[in-house]
Order: C-alpha cells, then sequence, then structure tokens
C-alpha cells in the first residue's frame, strides 16, 4: 500500500535523524530528550500504535549551557548548527531542509515570551528505539503550556491511550490543570 509505505518512510527518516542525534550526545555525555510530536508518537505507539500520529520533524530539549559541546559533538556527525529567526536547529547534511532538521529548545527557560511555564528537565527515558525521550509528564506539561491546536490533539492522543495519569494530572500547576480540563470537554 503506497500510504503505508510513505508512512513508514517518514517514520524512518525520523527515527533515523533522532536515533544518531541523541547517540552522539549520549556517547559524549551530554543530556538530551526527544520532545514534541515524536516524543508524544514515542510514548503513545508504546501503548497503541495504531493510535499515535507522525510527526514533520525532530524536537529536542537540551540545557542551554551545553550548546558549544553539542555543537562540537554533532557537526563530526553530519548536522550542522543554524540559528535562524529566532530558531535554533540543527540541519541534518541527508536532509538538509529546515524542516526536517532536528529543532532545539532549552530546558528552564521560556520557548516563548507569553508562556506560562518554562520547559521541564526531568531526566529522559528510553524508548522502544533506544532514543532518550522525555517522560510524559514533561511532554504533557509542554504541551499544555504551549497550547496550540497540534498541542490539544496531542495532549487527546496522551490521554486517549490512558497515558495522563492522575499522578501527573496532580502534578500540573492549577492554569495546566484548567487547560487540560479544556482539552477534555472538547472530546
Amino acid at each position: 500500500m503506497l500510504t503505508n509505505t510513505i508512512f513508514e518512510g517518514a517514520l524512518d527518516q525520523l527515527i533515523d535523524v533522532a536515533t544518531r542525534f541523541s547517540a552522539v550526545l549520549s556517547g559524549a555525555g551530554i543530556s538530551c530528550r526527544i520532545i514534541g510530536g515524536l516524543g508524544i508518537f514515542l510514548h503513545v505507539e508504546k501503548v497503541d500504535p495504531l493510535a499515535a500520529r507522525l510527526t514533520r520533524d525532530v524536537d529536542v530539549a537540551i540545557n542551554r549551557e551545553s550548546l558549544d559541546a553539542i555543537i562540537a559533538a554533532v557537526e563530526p556527525h553530519g548536522f550542522k548548527y543554524r540559528h535562524v529567526a529566532g530558531v535554533d536547529m540543527f540541519v541534518d547534511a541527508k536532509s538538509p531542509a529546515a524542516r526536517s532538521a532536528v529543532h532545539v529548545i532549552f530546558v528552564g527557560e521560556k520557548v516563548r515570551d507569553d508562556d506560562i511555564e518554562t520547559v521541564p528537565s526531568s531526566p529522559p527515558v528510553s524508548s522502544k528505539h533506544n532514543i532518550l525521550i522525555a517522560p510524559v509528564a514533561d511532554l504533557v506539561h509542554m504541551k499544555l503550556t504551549s497550547f496550540r491546536l497540534k498541542d490539544k490533539v496531542h495532549i487527546q492522543d496522551l490521554d486517549g491511550v490512558g497515558l495522563i495519569t492522575p499522578e501527573i494530572e496532580a502534578g500540573l500547576s492549577e492554569p495546566l490543570r484548567q487547560r487540560l480540563a479544556e482539552v477534555r470537554a472538547t472530546e
């Protein structure tokens, strides 16, 4: 089936980029965690592969203090650092389009000035693909902080397979709990 082949090819490309990027950093002793849509995909896939939605890029959360060390570690492996229009990214030499790059956000900082909370920095967990990803609690926190339409859909995906536990919900600030309630009310 052509559609399935396209999907599998796109997934394989994303997994390849995420695996290579995180393996280089892990080998260099630098902490990172895959976040965003791919992080959500990898958690949902573990519970219900048919409920997992594919994302178009790879997002990673890192410590800002590690940026120079990360640049030095990944460039010999084909990832070129770029800062374009306020976005930090590593463009993969195998696929130089910006939308297929590894997009960077920094833990402990707000992504946008009007965000209500900063990016959390819990230790990563390993996916079935041996990619270090942010734990579900951190992804829920980030998605509820960003709260765009695609973030709300990602929250529905996590909630739909039971990954947003009462413990995760209890760990949210009141504004984020209100946003979670808003998403649940629209399902």
